[in-house]
């Protein structure tokens, strides 16, 4: 096969899997939430006011914050931690491996010493590979309410609680044996602000009882224990996310030693040659469970496009979940390489 035949190939296979994941959107408006803006102007949306919930996408409000203390010098990003007090907030078996693959690329890279690692790399470790002991180590040492209190700072009407995610997998344990329909009976009766509560109440008790996390039953959540989780993780809509987007993006709204630190946070994308040759920026995060999958992004071209999307997706099946992240990476690149395809999803949603 020909090298040019080798390239058309290639981009067939991008815009047809582009297309399939626009497809599923449009077939599936109920369960899906797309909010696009280029140059501050809408160019697509769909129930884009729509709480729904964030899963690791609700990360970047973390990264916000630590670029924030790293540029006022209130942390050093230098500074070392030692693994085991990362290891505090790790429960096996319960993020994908993510946290013990990110420590396996650290000592790749040799930039674990002494045991240790750096606040930049357990940063970077809470993005790229979505470890949420690294995240929850983070809200602690970052302050809980500074965190929180970037709903404020951002200006998001609709954000419900950030607390911390592993923390809140210990709501669905049954250690008396009770029904599970008691179970989330009452759960569901909590407010955001009770059932936060009741999370951070079991966030530190997790940090200083060294034989909790061993007493977890992961027997205990059933897939209907799962979806309930899932379902009250923190939430927002597409439109915020857009917003947070839109600050990341157009580097006005803070100073210029936080946006250094967002791009190193943030910005692992711009580390690829082949992106440098076309970007002058981009960022992301995502998140999933077995029902939700999230991503928030956003790009200035080298031409000065500045391209701002959050697609957000609720209520999928497993197959549909797997399908849908298969396709994620070549919607994105055709949304921000191609102004028609972002036409293209225009007219589809309308």
């Amino acid at each position: 096969m020909s090298v040019l035949m080798m390239v058309c190939c290639f981009q067939y296979c991008i815009a047809q899997t582009a297309d399939s994941l626009l497809n599923f959107i449009a077939s599936n408006k109920s369960r899906a939430s797309l909010f696009l803006q280029q140059n501050d102007t809408t160019v697509a949306a769909l129930n884009e006011n729509m709480l729904m919930p964030l899963a690791s996408t609700v990360k970047i409000m973390v990264a916000i914050e630590f670029s924030k203390q790293a540029a006022l010098r209130v942390i050093n990003e230098d500074k070392y931690v030692a693994l085991s007090e990362l290891n505090k907030y790790y429960l096996p078996n319960t993020d994908g491996n993510a946290h013990p693959n990110w420590i396996a690329y650290e000592k790749s890279k040799t930039h674990i010493k002494g045991d240790s690692a750096k606040l930049i790399d357990i940063a970077r470790g809470m993005i790229i590979f979505s470890s949420n002991a690294n995240t929850e180590f983070l809200m602690d040492l970052l302050g809980f309410d500074n965190v929180k209190n970037n709903i404020q700072l951002l200006g998001l009407r609709q954000h419900t609680a950030i607390y911390p995610l592993v923390a809140s997998l210990f709501m669905y344990q049954n250690p008396k044996n009770k029904s599970e329909e008691s179970i989330l009976k009452g759960i569901s009766h909590l407010s955001w602000e009770e059932y936060s509560r009741y999370v951070f109440d079991m966030h530190n008790a997790l940090k200083y009882d060294t034989v909790l996390k061993f007493r977890f039953r992961p027997q205990d959540l059933t897939m209907k224990m799962q979806k309930a989780w899932s379902d009250r993780l923190p939430a927002s809509t597409t439109r915020e996310y857009v917003r947070i987007c839109k600050i990341l993006n157009n580097r006005k709204f803070f100073d210029e030693n936080t946006y250094g630190v967002l791009s190193d946070v943030l910005e692992s994308v711009m580390e690829s040659a082949a992106n440098q040759k076309w970007l002058k920026h981009a960022g992301m995060k995502g998140g999933s469970t077995a029902w939700v999958l999230t991503k928030a992004l956003y790009a200035t071209t080298k031409d000065d496009t500045r391209i701002e999307l959050a697609y957000f997706f609720n209520n999928l099946t497993e197959a549909e979940n797997a399908r849908l992240q298969k396709w994620m990476n070549s919607f994105e690149l055709k949304i921000l390489s191609e102004p028609a395809f972002r036409m293209k999803v225009k007219q589809a949603l309308k």
